[in-house]
């Protein structure tokens, strides 16, 4: 049961919570496709086997192990793998993950999230915590927030409890008056429990909850969430 009196401020991820991230990923390895055929066509040629781009990786994930909180460097790591493999300048990384990256920045959100947002913010800090490399300000919801603070940032990722610390830290609050509220039912709701902080799950799919521990409340989007944290009048 949420307990209202305590939260002072909120944690709120993104990917899968305000917006839906496979069709954003869908777009930007079609733009980057597009871009890799036009300036390192055996690039382009070698990534259309899906094999080919889990293994690069894996093995870029082995290669690089001090990035694993950090998505976006592995992922520009990747490409300049692709790139060696192919026999194309690796130098080339750079300007193809920006393309990656700036559609990784154009993200359609959905139609609850600006709503729910507008009024949390009105009544709470809000501070996002991902494991993703969204900027709030480039997808457009920097207004709602006071700041954000990511994997990369944190040097962890969710569902580690230091994430978290680092996040009540930055609001200034102590870990038991903030309320986190997320899709992922480990790396979210399980972590921010570990951590001492109440957890809202967002379940937007109807999933069925698998884990020991209990979400402090279950909603369906970021319209509900508004009412369960509507004040009994």
């Amino acid at each position: 049961m949420l307990d209202l009196s305590k939260i002072k401020a909120i944690t709120l991820d993104l990917d899968d919570t305000l917006w839906p991230i496979l069709p954003t990923i869908e777009r930007c390895e079609r733009l980057l496709h597009t871009w890799l055929q036009e300036q390192a066509p055996a690039t382009a040629a070698l990534l259309t086997d899906p094999h080919v781009r889990r293994e690069l990786r894996e093995a870029t994930a082995e290669q690089w192990p001090q990035l694993a909180h950090d998505l976006a460097a592995l992922r520009r790591e990747a490409i300049r793998l692709a790139l060696q493999r192919a026999g194309d300048a690796p130098t080339l990384a750079e300007p193809a993950f920006a393309v990656f990256h700036a559609a990784r920045m154009q993200v359609d959100l959905f139609e609850d999230a600006r709503p729910g947002l507008a009024w949390l913010a009105q009544r709470y800090p809000i501070l996002a915590l991902s494991n993703g490399s969204a900027d709030v300000h480039q997808v457009g919801i920097g207004e709602y927030l006071t700041g954000s603070v990511s994997a990369r940032d944190a040097g962890v990722g969710k569902p580690d409890v230091r994430i978290f610390q680092l996040a009540a830290q930055t609001l200034g609050v102590a870990m038991g008056e903030v309320l986190h509220v997320g899709d992922d039912a480990i790396m979210d709701v399980v972590g921010a429990l570990n951590a001492g902080m109440q957890a809202v799950w967002v379940n937007r799919a109807d999933h069925l909850w698998g884990q020991p521990q209990q979400p402090h409340a279950t909603v369906a989007s970021m319209t509900e969430l508004c009412d369960l944290l509507q004040p009994p009048a």
